[in-house]
């Protein structure tokens, strides 16, 4: 516990799971035998047979024919481009080799409906599904778009979750630690407790006249009442709809107005590192907004937080807003469960378009259960024993994933924060290696992270420093219309590339494909689209169903195209290069903003970096770069100008930037996620269409990127 909740600040969604004892053996890697390997793994076995170490001392740390190390044995410098799993890793792992993941892998492209249907069985289903397993159409030249997994099994998530586990004797052991934002007033709920306060919330909400299919909004920060909350709407069948607690009134009222919830569930106020955020107060407004386009909302449950704020002090409106606390305790602790179909809708999460409002993206039940639960379980090699800390908000889908589904469908114990919880692993860079290696981290066994790609200088600085060279990094691709991890790192399976999320998941068939949507083989670039459906797959989005069409499926027929761009090189890894709208066009050539970022960061005095383009009248675009310091660097014209060869001499020439902006920090949300669309705005100087900045960690950045926009 002490190792989670010591560390500061790590990446978007960065996830810890910690084992009670953590062993420091030899390592050597076997050969595997040649087989017919799936696409985008091509020559992966090459690298394994390239690497026996059988004729080198065990504490060396490095392996013969490739610049690699071994887990535990030698830190990862920027010349080594593989690290192994050990053996003692390797032999405890749930997938121990290439070898056993491409046979897995095999089955499960091969045979997804027996591949999926053999671990959806592990969970519980009032009724089995039908036949087909499942059924799909990624081509709109075709008919509808459509993807349905389990049609006619009738199951709930929330009994998976709680019940199962509580039947199963794990009653007594703890499924959320909740840290709060000010240390002192830790608290905890084991399974059969979990169990007790969401029947209860469940129960007020049906006589509410809450029912199967309703919609619920949840405006709640981070803690226990949020998962709570969660999961009593999934136990009642109702549909619930979390908004991240910094999203702004207007936001909040956009998502209201869309969904049309029955009621609305926050708090009085949060607690935000030094700041207190009256939450009441944004809904107010907000349902002040949605009441101007006829969508009203009568009922406003409200968690009283006394750590931020007493009720005394809090603005009410009589008739509307009701204290959880006065209500919810008096309801009974048992609930009956509301069976649903596979297909029926579990939740919706709101996701920004690069146009228009925002696309409310639709998740089912059944798919996305099984899907979330096995991803958890292998993408991060969950143990019994492993305690887990993933630092996202349940506002985005990695809170949703692998805060509270996927974790609580295993049995694992999550811990929870309530505060501004770390984000990046390039702010505890830029702050030192101090604030790590201040506190014990023998405890830690893996971590993970989701979100911005992590180029490979950070990755290995988070290996070396945060791991202490002895935990496997699931750096993993996804995104929340996926649902969970879609190509990731399996700790043990197979040796990492610093900055690559290596091969793709069970059931997952990604493709590269270039401007006219043809496939291409072995090593290239091109934009990353999925072939055939997955269960976690959302089915649609709300109430629009068209654009869905429009904008994941249209673009290249015959596959979902995820908007990002992505590399396989000569191995078979995949290296996502970032949105195909952050792709700069310098004098007809192409290239992607994070190769930009990582050559930046790869400078020892750069701690962060945010490319965007900009229009140049000779090149067509440019390439605008922000750069943060690392803590007591001073900002200077030799600095500069040693940034700009950093990337000449690793990229070349015609990606050197053409402008370096200072930056002390950068717009982002809390999730981590770098607003580019503000840095755009601001390099272009089009200061007067930020747009709204509510929604960042901190609004005050912009103000200091305008300031020193000309420096």
């Amino acid at each position: 516990m002490e190792a989670a909740t010591a560390l500061s600040a790590a990446h978007d969604a960065l996830a810890f799971q910690l084992s009670p004892a953590v062993a420091r053996p030899s390592a050597s890697y076997s050969r595997i035998c040649c087989r017919r390997l799936p696409v985008g793994i091509g020559k992966a076995n090459q690298i394994l047979k390239n690497a026996s170490r059988s004729t080198q001392p065990s504490s060396t740390g490095k392996i013969t024919g490739v610049n690699a190390v071994v887990l535990g044995e030698a830190l990862a410098s920027e010349d080594d481009e593989l690290v192994f799993p050990n053996d003692d890793f390797s032999r405890q792992a749930l997938v121990p080799s290439l070898e056993k993941y491409l046979e897995m892998y095999k089955w499960s492209v091969e045979d997804p409906a027996g591949f999926w249907s053999g671990i959806a069985s592990q969970f519980y289903w009032k009724q089995k599904w039908g036949q087909p397993v499942f059924s799909e159409n990624f081509d709109f030249r075709k008919g509808n778009i459509k993807i349905e997994w389990f049609r006619g099994g009738i199951t709930n998530i929330c009994y998976n979750c709680l019940d199962r586990n509580v039947e199963s004797g794990n009653g007594d052991k703890i499924a959320i630690y909740w840290e709060p934002n000010d240390p002192g007033s830790q608290d905890s709920l084991t399974y059969s407790q979990l169990l007790q306060s969401v029947c209860q919330l469940a129960n007020y909400l049906k006589d509410k006249g809450v029912k199967k299919g309703d919609a619920v909004v949840i405006y709640l920060p981070m803690i226990m009442e949020l998962p709570i909350a969660m999961l009593a709407c999934a136990r009642i069948g109702a549909l619930h709809s979390v908004v991240f607690a910094g999203f702004s009134a207007e936001s909040l009222a956009q998502r209201i107005v869309d969904s049309k919830p029955k009621i609305v569930i926050t708090c009085n106020a949060v607690n935000r590192g030094s700041k207190v955020i009256t939450l009441i107060d944004i809904v107010d407004a907000a349902l002040i907004e949605s009441a101007k386009t006829g969508i009203s909302v009568d009922l406003c449950l409200t968690y009283e937080n006394k750590s931020a704020m007493k009720r005394e002090s809090t603005k009410w409106q009589e008739g509307r807003d009701v204290w959880w606390q006065d209500v919810v305790p008096k309801y009974p602790t048992t609930c009956e469960v509301e069976w649903v179909d596979a297909e029926d809708p579990l939740f919706l999460l709101y996701t920004s378009g690069s146009t228009g409002k925002p696309k409310g993206v639709l998740h089912t039940t059944g798919g996305y259960m099984v899907y979330t639960a096995t991803t958890f379980k292998y993408a991060f090699d969950y143990k019994p024993s492993d305690i887990y800390w993933c630092t996202a908000d349940c506002g985005w889908i990695t809170g949703h994933s692998y805060v509270t589904y996927g974790p609580l469908l295993n049995g694992a114990t999550v811990v929870i924060f309530e505060g501004a919880a770390p984000t990046l692993v390039r702010s505890l860079i830029r702050a030192g290696v101090e604030y790590v290696t201040r506190y014990p981290r023998k405890s830690l066994r893996v971590l993970a992270s989701a979100g911005e790609p992590i180029n490979p200088s950070t990755w290995r600085w988070l290996f070396n420093v945060v791991g202490d060279s002895r935990c496997p990094i699931s750096d993993t691709w996804w995104q929340t219309e996926t649902g969970g991890c879609m190509i990731t790192p399996l700790p043990g399976a197979w040796p990492q590339k610093p900055g690559s999320a290596t091969f793709p998941f069970f059931g997952i068939q990604p493709v590269i494909v270039n401007e006219k949507g043809a496939e291409i083989e072995g090593e290239c670039s091109g934009y990353l689209c999925v072939k055939s459906s997955w269960p976690g797959a959302f089915r649609t989005l709300y109430g629009d169903h068209e654009r869905y069409e429009t904008t994941y499926f249209k673009p290249f027929p015959g596959y979902y195209f995820s908007g990002d761009g992505c590399r396989r090189d000569k191995d078979g890894y995949y290296w996502l290069t970032g949105r195909v709208d952050d792709v700069i066009n310098v004098s007809g050539r192409r290239i992607g903003t994070e190769e930009v970022e990582s050559a930046l960061v790869s400078h020892p005095q750069c701690a962060e970096a945010a490319v965007v383009g900009i229009e140049h009248e000779v090149k067509g675009q440019g390439v605008y770069a922000f750069v943060t310091l690392v803590e007591g660097v001073s900002y200077s014209e030799e600095l500069r100008k040693s940034l700009i060869l950093t990337v000449r001499n690793k990229i070349g020439a015609f990606a050197a930037p053409d402008k370096i902006h200072w930056a002390p920090d950068l717009p982002k949300t809390r999730s981590g996620k770098i607003m580019r669309r503000i840095l755009r705005k601001i390099a272009s100087r089009q200061l007067h269409e930020l747009g709204d900045t509510s929604t960042l960690a901190d609004p005050n950045v912009v103000e200091q990127l305008i300031a020193l926009a000309d420096r």
